[in-house]
């Protein structure tokens, strides 16, 4: 019988090898960068949060973590609320800085309860019922124009604002005075209500804004615009975060913490309870809360990290080595649920609206809903 005899191309061998070796790569999702991004975890976090601010957390997250794909969505806070309640989109990480709206979602049972290391071992004070964690450390602070001082001595305390006003002819008087519009701004409503808590002037004071005609606002960032372009020549009640980081590029703003009391907020995050990514949501959770993540929040954002065993410029132990017994954290207990409460909202409004005299003042909002943080 006749041996047929097969000629093998020089090139057959090698072809083959590398056709076996593709295959196996499509298969294990390692072909090119297109199959490796379908392949990686997405993460969908929801947050009023600047993502300028929490940027270098961010990035060191999605490095040390990279089969996850991180979708971070900077929206305001009351955008952030109507994605918590869509149940045909849920996001996987929630996070706020209007603390009783956080809390009443929480109690809502939005939130999914986390048995970790990181989350165990945060300090009670700052979480609740293992759901939502407090992870920053943000002073309430007053701003001025820096030629403030040529016209009177820029008010330090809540009692020296207070007897500014009082001032016949004073410099904040005639709209040239910011604060937060508590029916805007959840976080302007929630400051005012810590205020009330920790002086017994706080109307008087209320009222002395409103015949200076202060105008109301619904953000930080308005705030400071209007300081920065000469509208405004004072500022009450702003986020620190978002204050010290404008003042660095715009000298003409000074940034200081009350001497009688300075209010701390803390940005709130939890897991949703219809997280699709949930070992992600949960990664992403244990990184903000670790030391590493808190160590950047300390050093290279102005967020203010919480753990005592990190320091930086802008860490909890500097705060309390600068301000000393002044500081005043806003607690996360039931009280912020209180607060949260539709009937107490509307109470507190209307007082508030009172004491302001109903005065005709100017009005800093357009026609864009603010995007409060």
């Amino acid at each position: 019988m006749r041996k047929t005899r097969y000629r093998v191309s020089r090139w057959a061998l090698p072809c083959a090898v590398l056709l076996m070796g593709l295959a196996w790569l499509s298969a294990t999702g390692r072909a090119t960068p297109a199959s490796s991004s379908k392949s990686r975890t997405p993460l969908i976090v929801v947050a009023a949060l600047d993502r300028s601010a929490i940027q270098p957390v961010l990035d060191a997250f999605s490095a040390t973590h990279p089969s996850i794909s991180l979708n971070y969505q900077d929206l305001s806070t009351r955008e952030v609320n109507r994605r918590i309640r869509d149940s045909d989109n849920p996001p996987d990480v929630v996070i706020s800085s209007a603390m009783p709206s956080q809390m009443s979602q929480v109690n809502a049972g939005y939130a999914q309860a986390l048995s970790t290391r990181e989350t165990r071992a945060w300090p009670a004070r700052a979480k609740w019922r293992d759901e939502v964690f407090g992870f920053t450390f943000e002073p309430v602070v007053f701003a001025y124009r820096r030629d403030l001082a040529n016209r009177m001595s820029p008010p330090q305390s809540h009692g020296a604002l207070y007897r500014a006003l009082q001032v016949p002819d004073s410099p904040l008087a005639n709209g040239h005075m910011a604060l937060y519009d508590p029916a805007r701004s959840d976080v302007g409503y929630a400051l005012y209500q810590a205020d009330a808590g920790y002086t017994a002037r706080f109307w008087q004071l209320v009222s002395a804004m409103g015949k200076a005609q202060a105008v109301q606002v619904g953000t930080t960032r308005t705030m400071l615009e209007g300081l920065s372009s000469g509208r405004f020549v004072f500022a009450y009640n702003l986020i620190g975060s978002y204050a010290l980081r404008w003042a660095k590029t715009h000298p003409e703003i000074v940034v200081r913490f009350p001497r009688d009391y300075t209010l701390v907020l803390s940005r709130m995050v939890f897991v949703h309870r219809q997280a699709r990514h949930l070992h992600a949501a949960v990664q992403f959770v244990d990184f903000l809360l670790s030391h590493a993540g808190q160590k950047i929040l300390a050093n290279d954002t102005p967020l203010f990290s919480r753990r005592k065993d990190v320091s930086g410029p802008y860490s909890a132990w500097r705060l309390r080595a600068e301000v000393g017994d002044h500081l005043f954290p806003i607690p996360i207990d039931a009280g912020l649920m209180a607060i949260s409460d539709p009937q107490k909202r509307r109470t507190f409004l209307r007082r508030w609206q009172r004491e302001y005299q109903d005065q005709t003042q100017p009005n800093a909002s357009s026609s864009a809903p603010p995007r409060e943080h």
